[in-house]
């Protein structure tokens, strides 16, 4: 499997996963956006960096 391979994959999953989010949950993730809409971006952007940190941990350990 090339690294190309690896990457369209793990684009794939992303959109399964969030259309699969939206599709069955519009109505939850329509109130988390007005929820996160209301915090400061600091907070916003530690969430992000933790989560993106977190998912290259995680293709750390698998590879």
């Amino acid at each position: 499997m090339t690294a190309f391979t690896v990457v369209l994959t793990a684009l794939g999953l992303v959109l399964v996963f969030e259309g699969l989010t939206w599709g069955l949950f519009p109505g939850l993730v329509k109130r988390l956006m007005a929820e996160v809409i209301k915090l400061p971006d600091a907070q916003i952007s530690r969430f992000g960096l933790a989560v993106a940190l977190t998912g290259a941990l995680v293709i750390y350990l698998v590879l």
